[in-house]
């Protein structure tokens, strides 16, 4: 600023003749030069005081408060950030924990029914093995009724027989005995 005034100081001592003065131009005019640096002084010198005092200091506040505020939206984004990732640590252990707990009760659920199928299995095969004796024991009461009562028709259809052909009986305690010890001989190939 102070380089300015010198120059215009410069200029208005130095009584130069300007030819644009003579054409109608009376800003160039040296006469009027005191009056238009003294008004061109005072308005740069208001808008000077205007724009230091008004106007910069509010558009400083307000970049401050943009500052302010894109700090405080930064600290809090920060803030939620670390909140999240804490979260996130959370739900990936409880995820982790759910499937070892999972895992656990899938060995247990496997270990159970894997222990109540051997049992059960057990239960039937006691059952089956039950049955078949049981089942060996009326086939063996079979036989022997059945090769009892054999006998007894063996025997009678024998006396018929040797009645029929000889016409006279003949004796039952032989017919038995001789029933007898062919059913002896004809059991094991039977059996």
């Amino acid at each position: 600023m102070r380089l300015f005034l010198q120059i215009f100081g410069i200029l208005i001592a130095s009584e130069t003749y300007l030819l644009a003065a003579e054409a109608g131009m009376p800003q160039l005019d040296p006469t009027y030069w005191p009056s238009q640096a003294f008004w061109l002084v005072l308005v740069f010198v208001l808008l000077y005081l205007a724009l230091s005092k008004l106007f910069i200091p509010k558009i400083k506040n307000n970049l401050d408060d943009r500052d302010n505020k894109i700090k405080d939206d930064l600290d809090e984004a920060q803030k939620l950030k670390e909140i999240a990732e804490e979260k996130l640590k959370e739900y990936e252990t409880l995820i982790e924990n759910a499937k070892k707990d999972v895992q656990k009760i899938i060995f247990e659920s496997k270990s159970k029914l894997s222990n109540d199928i051997q049992n059960k299995k057990k239960a039937f095969d006691k059952e089956i093995e039950t049955e078949i004796q049981n089942t060996e024991k009326e086939i063996e009461n079979f036989k022997k009724e059945s090769l009892a009562s054999i006998a007894s028709i063996s025997e009678e259809i024998t006396a018929k027989i040797i009645e029929n052909i000889s016409g006279e009986p003949m004796n039952q305690s032989s017919i038995k005995a001789t029933i007898q010890e062919t059913i002896k001989k004809n059991i094991g190939k039977h059996a």
